[in-house]
């Protein structure tokens, strides 16, 4: 009985598991992934929108000096951050949603709904972004 593959002491051969350098993950899978480090970060900005809500409850001077942390340019970087956080944290819900009412199964509309999340959660991020210094704030 001749079995597939050669053998080695024994065994036949299996082949090894593909790893990051011989593989490219498909961008579901990687969306998959972002989604869940979005919802992690989610939790650190919350707790920073909080430290903003309580210094404008405490008073006028600490409001002032958490507000200057968040006009800094690294502020300005955790918002923007946090800013492409919510969207696209949001726009994978969405996309689950879809999915969840049973559409949007084929690997094209995957595909196509994976990338459209990065895309637009972007694209708003930006838009947001623009209109936020264009009205100075």
């Amino acid at each position: 009985m001749a079995e597939a593959g050669t053998e080695r002491e024994g065994r036949p051969q299996r082949p090894l598991s593909p790893h990051l350098q011989v593989y490219t993950p498909p961008i579901n899978m990687v969306m998959s992934i972002v989604h869940r480090i979005t919802g992690a970060g989610l939790y650190a900005g919350s707790l920073l929108l909080s430290w903003w809500l309580i210094a404008a409850a405490t008073g006028p001077a600490y409001f002032d000096y958490v507000s200057g942390f968040f006009g800094s340019w690294l502020g300005r970087l955790v918002l923007f951050g946090y800013t492409w956080a919510l969207l696209h944290h949001m726009l994978g819900g969405i996309r689950h949603f879809i999915w969840d009412l049973g559409y949007g199964y084929d690997l094209k509309t995957i595909d196509k709904l994976s990338w459209g999340t990065l895309i637009v959660s972007a694209s708003l991020t930006a838009l947001i972004w623009i209109a936020a210094l264009a009205w100075g704030a």
